[in-house]
Parts: structure tokens; C-alpha cells; sequence
């Protein structure tokens, strides 16, 4: 009752899920990944222990193929199974039972396992594939990318409802604490791929790391841009503040507004900081 695609980014040493499905909160039962290992999509009468078993056998050596084989034999209801798995190495691998409602089926490709049930038709599957190979970014865009086009393909034929998107890579999550570098849910939603696009282009602001093109110097005419908003959000009072008291207040800003993966030292900022202060229109109180 789901479309998924399972993909790996050998450059960047990342593994990701993007699903999407007529089913409330999709995300909390289809995606499984462990940063090293691999990830999996469990779905069609999910077999959520599929999941955990798989990345324990990918992470003790086995294959794909060889974790999907393992995972079905002992299942004895596989048949109203779908799974698809991607290895430590790439490898994919992809099972849909012969009791899963039509259309169902999934295809593997270099570096991706693309499967769906309860689709329009196959072409889904296929540009979600072909979408994940020629396109170009990271992995969190390209599976976003595959997704969209797997809807604009047909989807799944009773609608749309929520989307997840989850990423991991070594030390990639919060603080560097675990793997979880992107995890991202659209419960319930009429357009839950265009809303988990709008997410991760949030995510993307408050927790991505600066790029050094963005890094900007706080000069005169910057000084007075950051003075003008901090005073218009009431964050600093008086037009006349010192260098002392600006930059106090622009630090209580960058804080309170979760941006600190992009502060700089004392005499830059990160322009886009600069710019959602900008569009910024909630005043503190």
C-alpha cells in the first residue's frame, strides 16, 4: 500500500529511504537504516521485524540478496510481503509476494531498490529509478526527486496521505551523537511529497553547515541590515546599540532561533541567516 526507494551515495558514504503512502504516518513503519550497513523498506502488510533483522544480517557481512533471502524463507507470510534492501556496498535487492494487491513490483539498479503495491501501474516503480540515476545533488534530494516522480508517474492508486524521508551517515545526526542525519515525517497530509520537500528545505537552513560562499563580513552596511532587524524583532532596543550589545543580541537570536550549526565568528555571518531574519515576520514578545 506504499512506493519507496531505498538508494546509496558511495561518495558521501550515505543511506537513505524516501516512501510515500495512502497510510497514516508511513515513516514510523517503512524506513530502517544503520549508517555502514544499509537500509530496508518494509511495506505491503509490513513485517516490521524485517527491518532490525535485516540490518543486523547486512551488518554481520551478508549481502542484500543474501539478507532478502534469509528474511523471506523463515516468513511464512511472505507472500503478502514487500521489501527492499540496499547493502553496505550498493548492492539492491527487492521482493514483492504474489499476494500483494496489483500493481506490485520493484526493480533494482545501481545503487537503489525501487518498489511499490496498490500503484496506478509499473511505471512508477520505473521513474523512480530512472529519476534516481540521472539525477543530480545529494541523496536526501536525489530520493526526493524519485519520489515526486514516482507520483507524477501514477503513485499509488487510492491517493496520497504521508511521506518520509530518512538518511543516515556516521556521526551525522545532532551534535554528531548518532547516524540519524535526516529523518523527516509527513503524517497526514493532501500533498504530503510537496510538504516533505518544504521540511527538508528547513532542515537544509537550520542544520546543514555553511557554505563558504555564504560566509559574509559584518560591515558597515551589514552592521546596520543585522541592527534594523534585531531592533524590528525586538531583540535589541535603542537604534544607537554598540558593537558589544549587537552582537549579544544577534548571538541571542541565532540561539533562540536554532541556528546555531551556521554561527560564525564575531565580525561574519552566514547570509542566510541574514535573509530569514528578513522574512522573519513573528515578533518576539
Amino acid at each position: 500500500m506504499t512506493y519507496s526507494i531505498a538508494g546509496y551515495d558511495p561518495s558521501e558514504k550515505e543511506w537513505g529511504i524516501a516512501v510515500q503512502s495512502k497510510f497514516l504516518g508511513v515513516g514510523a513503519v517503512v524506513p530502517w537504516a544503520k549508517a555502514g550497513v544499509g537500509a530496508v523498506a518494509t511495506q505491503s502488510y509490513a513485517n516490521t521485524s524485517y527491518g532490525p533483522q535485516a540490518l543486523e544480517a547486512m551488518e554481520q557481512g551478508k549481502s542484500a540478496e543474501e539478507t532478502l533471502k534469509m528474511l523471506i524463507e523463515k516468513d511464512e507470510q511472505r507472500e503478502m510481503r514487500q521489501v527492499g534492501l540496499i547493502d553496505a556496498n550498493g548492492h539492491g535487492a527487492t521482493f514483492t509476494g504474489k499476494e500483494c494487491y496489483d500493481w506490485a513490483g520493484g526493480i533494482t539498479g545501481p545503487n537503489f531498490a525501487a518498489q511499490g503495491n496498490i500503484l496506478v501501474s509499473s511505471a512508477t516503480v520505473e521513474a523512480m529509478g530512472r529519476t534516481f540515476s540521472e539525477a543530480q545533488g545529494s541523496l536526501a534530494e536525489r530520493l526526493l526527486a524519485a519520489l515526486q516522480a514516482g507520483q507524477e508517474a501514477g503513485g499509488d492508486s487510492r491517493g496520497q496521505q504521508s511521506a518520509a524521508l530518512l538518511v543516515v551517515k556516521d556521526k551525522g545526526g545532532y551534535g554528531g551523537f548518532n547516524d540519524r542525519y535526516i529523518d523527516l515525517r509527513v503524517e497526514d497530509h493532501q500533498e504530503p511529497i510537496k510538504e516533505l520537500k518544504r521540511i527538508y528545505k528547513l532542515h537544509q537552513l537550520y542544520f546543514a553547515p555553511s557554505k563558504p560562499e555564504d560566509i559574509i563580513e559584518i560591515d558597515e552596511e551589514v552592521k546596520q541590515e543585522i541592527s534594523r532587524e534585531l531592533l524590528r524583532l525586538n531583540y535589541m532596543k535603542g537604534a544607537s546599540a554598540d558593537d558589544g550589545k549587537l552582537y549579544k543580541a544577534l548571538t541571542t537570536y541565532i540561539h533562540t532561533e536554532n541556528f546555531e550549526d551556521r554561527e560564525q565568528e564575531k565580525g561574519k555571518i552566514d547570509s542566510e541567516i541574514l535573509s530569514y531574519m528578513k522574512l522573519d515576520k513573528r515578533v518576539k514578545k
